[in-house]
Parts: structure tokens; sequence; C-alpha cells
């Protein structure tokens, strides 16, 4: 068996949050990435940079708002879905789901609500009985799945500071609360809260009231375990120090550690078409050799 981190970080603008991205890259060494608030349009996200430094990515990106992507050490995560099934018309990009080191990854970026009751607040829970639905046929179908991002949910009052000043915002709403509950109802696993049952935890630090140097969060940024990967949760935490480096955002990357099985021959086949094709015409190439020696061995006149 061996060990891979997956990490979730709403990055607040990925092109402003360039340095502090490679700098936890390298640090951290994370083999799967989700960003969220990339803010960016597609043709302005940094791959060749994040290429550099050795993750292949997919992103799906809006201008000034929005915007997720896919990190994948090592390889090129294999995109499997962007956006989620239902609400047409909807332009807003917040869901990219790919195939990584052997795990399927939904990498959400769901709506904020503000303000409530409003327009805002109603697009949330309509975009979160979507995100519902389709989690429930990902969870379905048997196959390890992580569901990584910034929920903009606070699911109890264990996971914020103090509920009282907060208790009109959309992210500790009764009806919010309610949808991210049924999602662990189908049987996906907070892998953060499983991990730190009794330890408060957050995520999140706004840029107001010094609540970053007060320990003043919020936890919003959740990993859900599929009922097949569950069990292989090794460790979780979140990564502090990144929000204390020069203009930050305000999330830090929140992470998880999982035991898979070391079958990298037949894993790299499977994860990434490039390493198949390659291997496909070096056992053609070897074949076709072997012909010509045999065939050469036929017509060469023997001598005694």
């Amino acid at each position: 068996m061996k060990t891979i981190k997956l990490a979730t970080f709403n990055i607040n603008g990925v092109r402003s949050r360039m340095p502090a991205l490679l700098k936890w890259l390298a640090h951290e060494q994370p083999d799967i990435v989700c960003l969220q608030e990339l803010k960016a349009p597609d043709d302005a996200f940094p791959f060749a940079e994040l290429r550099a430094a050795g993750y292949g990515s997919i992103w799906h990106g809006q201008r000034a708002w929005n915007g997720v992507a896919i990190l994948a050490r090592g390889m090129d995560p294999i995109e499997s879905r962007r956006g989620l099934p239902g609400g047409k018309g909807d332009d807003q990009s917040r869901y990219i789901e790919a195939a990584a080191h052997g795990i399927i990854v939904g990498c959400l970026y769901l709506p904020n609500g503000n303000p409530q009751p409003g327009p805002k607040f109603d697009y949330k829970l309509a975009w979160f009985e979507r995100f519902i639905h389709y989690a429930a046929t990902l969870y379905r179908s048997g196959h390890p799945v992580v569901l990584a991002g910034d929920y903009n949910v606070v699911p109890t009052d264990f996971d914020i500071y103090n509920p009282r000043s907060w208790l009109k915002d959309a992210l500790l709403q009764p009806e919010s609360r309610a949808c991210y509950q049924r999602l662990l109802d189908q049987g996906w696993t907070d892998a953060l809260r499983a991990t730190h049952p009794d330890e408060r935890i957050y995520t999140f630090w706004d840029y107001f009231r010094r609540h970053w140097q007060t320990n003043s969060g919020l936890r919003i940024d959740h990993l859900l375990l599929s009922g097949e990967l569950a069990p292989r949760l090794k460790s979780a935490g979140v990564d502090r120090w990144v929000r204390d480096e020069p203009s930050p955002s305000d999330h830090a990357p929140t992470w998880i550690t999982l035991s898979v099985a070391s079958t990298r021959k037949k894993a790299a086949s499977k994860s990434n078409p490039v390493a198949t094709k390659k291997s496909a015409v070096k056992s053609a190439t070897a074949k076709k050799t072997a012909k010509r020696k045999t065939a050469a061995k036929k017509k060469t006149p023997t001598t005694r």
C-alpha cells in the first residue's frame, strides 16, 4: 500500500495568489489538488507554470468570478465531467470532475447564497439540490470518490468560533445545513470531522476584525469520502501556515491522506492515456523487431 495526499484550496484568485500556491505545492507536495474561486477565464489559467512545478491540470474558468480546477502531480487528470447535470442556462463555473491516481475527484464551489433571503439564496439551494442528486449516483457507483471543495456551509455550531454574529448568514441557515446533512445521509464521510471529532478546526478566516489573528474561523471546506474510500482514510488536517503568508487567501488548504494499492504500472496505464499509448508503441516495436530477427535467421544459409 502507498499513501496519497489530496487537498482542497479556495485560492481566491489564482493569478494573484500564484507565488503562495507554488510555494505550498513545493513544500507539501500534494498528489491531487482541488482549487476554487480561480477568478480567471480559461485562457488566463496558469497551466504552464503548474506544469513546470510538476502538475498536470484541468480547469473550468470564469472571468472575475467562480472557477474550479483539479491538479495532479506527475500526470494529467482525466476529465469526466464539467458542470453539474440539469440547471439549463446555468453558466457559472462551479463543478469539475476527473480521475487521477486511481480516484474520482469532484471539485466544487458551492454558491455562497448571501444576502438571504433572496434570489442568491434560492440559487444556492437549487444548486445544492442538483449536487445532492448527482452525488447519490456517484456514491451508488461503488467507485472510490472524493467530493472536495468550498461548500459554503458551516455544518454545526461546533464548526464556527461564534455563531451568534453569523445567524443571518447563508452559511449557517437551517436549509443549508439540512442539505449538507442529506449528503452525509447518503453515506459520505466528512473526512476532517471523522479524523478530529472533538476539535474545533477551521479552514476559513475572513479579512475583517482580526479574525485570523484571534483564530475566529469557520469550517466550510470539506472533503467527503465514498463508502469504498472511507476505510482508506489515514489522516486529515489544515495547512494553516499558508493563511499566514503575505497577501493570502482567506482560506487555508485542507487535506487528507489515503491508503491506496501500490500498483504503479497498472495505475499508470489506466490513469494516463499518454503512458498507455507509449507502452503500446514500445510493445509493437519490440514485436516487429523480433519478427525481423526470426525472418533473418530463416533466410541465412547454414554453414557447417
